[in-house]
């Protein structure tokens, strides 16, 4: 069973690149050059130096000693939330600025739900010194304030998408008309594992050194390369298919996809795609999504800004159908008090998105022995007001 990307775009049933004409272009020019100029040794030299130098790698493989105790298993923590901006969404926007930098493009533009990728995307702009305007959902802009203002900090025009259910989903239909207008000078980058080929494979491969990482670091603390569970949250998917990226191949490896079911998966607010959704082309690409009996968009739900998107990435699509993945789902409750728990036992404050895959482990059964790996994509700096709001801090 291939899992990857073939040369037509497509992971078995999904991929591929449903774009409108102006916009081929655009998308058959990164799909000609992606994959040599990342391979270029130039190219992996100048990524690798900033993602050591400035983002802060290695990002820590924690052994988190009270949750393994509660658990009954060794609880390793991914700690992605220690990179640069506080999120796996740097990893991303560096090799996306170096590409457009080598495709000659000076106007970067972006979507972004929880504001991680929007802040990310501010900074390798300022870094880089290009121009930056970033699409966010109204409803948004007002729970992730503090990112807003990082963003405008660091010279990006913040333009808030009022359409839909004012979220992600909106944003990126506006980054999309945005890219569509001005297709020449401009580079999209898209956050997650998801828009027309290349991009699922492009951002999979940017963020597959937190798998990369993983493995040797739990070669050096366990003497095994191959934890028994690897478990991540999704919403578009890009910190999960950076978590199982190199763990794919290893059949014995069990992963954990955890998708926001927000108040409920049968209550009509709710974000989990695998259990609601079926197959249809969203963004540019076929996958699952949440649609209506005449394919209308569901509008989603969660308290996680990260997650509230209609749909997941072809890739993770893949490995739903093939069953090489489990797609699980937690409630917008359950997840905030996993996010107490984390701070209580461990002292680390988790992004509401992270916390809906700590949470899974209370739906999970083990004998002492078993390695559990959990990315713990962001911290929850960004979170504070729905923590204090939900807690009545």
């Amino acid at each position: 069973m291939n899992y990857f990307v073939n040369e037509k775009g497509y992971y078995g049933d999904f991929g591929g690149a449903y774009i409108p004409e102006m916009l081929y272009p655009n998308v058959e020019e990164l799909r000609q050059n992606y994959l040599k100029i990342i391979n270029d040794a130039d190219f992996q030299k100048e990524f690798h130096a900033l993602l050591k130098d400035y983002v802060g790698r290695p990002s820590p493989l924690y052994l988190a000693k009270r949750l393994s105790k509660k658990y009954n298993a060794h609880i390793f923590l991914k700690r992605e939330d220690l990179n640069h901006t506080g999120a796996h969404k740097i990893n991303n926007t560096i090799g996306q600025i170096l590409l457009a930098e080598k495709l000659g493009k000076k106007r970067i533009i972006a979507e972004t739900g929880a504001g991680q990728h929007g802040v990310a995307t501010a900074t390798v702009c300022a870094l880089r010194g290009l121009e930056c305007v970033i699409y966010m959902g109204e409803v948004d802009i007002q729970r992730q304030a503090p990112n807003v203002a990082r963003m405008k900090m660091l010279g990006a025009t913040v333009i808030s998408a009022v359409s839909g259910s004012k979220t992600l989903k909106d944003a990126t239909n506006e980054a999309m008309r945005d890219w569509i207008n001005n297709p020449v000078d401009t580079h999209y980058i898209i956050g997650s594992v998801v828009g027309p080929h290349p991009y699922p494979d492009m951002v999979s491969i940017f963020q597959s050194v937190i798998s990369e990482e993983t493995k040797k670091q739990l070669m050096e603390q366990t003497g095994s390369d191959q934890p028994d569970y690897v478990l991540a949250c999704v919403g578009g998917g890009s910190n999960a298919m950076g978590m199982f990226y190199h763990f794919i191949g290893d059949e014995n490896v069990k992963l954990i996809a955890v998708e926001a079911a927000g108040k409920g998966v049968s209550s009509g607010f709710s974000a989990a795609t695998t259990f609601l959704g079926k197959e249809g082309v969203l963004h540019g690409s076929r996958s699952i999504l949440m649609q209506t009996a005449d394919g209308q968009v569901v509008e989603p739900h969660s308290v996680s800004a990260g997650l509230d998107y209609p749909g997941i990435g072809p890739q993770h699509a893949h490995l739903f159908k093939t069953t090489r993945a489990q797609y699980a789902s937690i409630t917008d409750e359950e997840s905030l008090e996993a996010g107490l728990l984390c701070t209580q036992m461990e002292g680390i404050i988790p992004a509401i998105e992270s916390a809906h895959a700590l949470a899974y482990l209370e739906k999970m059964e083990f004998t002492g022995n078993e390695n559990v790996v959990v990315c713990l994509s962001g911290r929850g700096d960004k979170d504070m007001q729905t923590y204090m709001n939900y807690f009545g801090f």
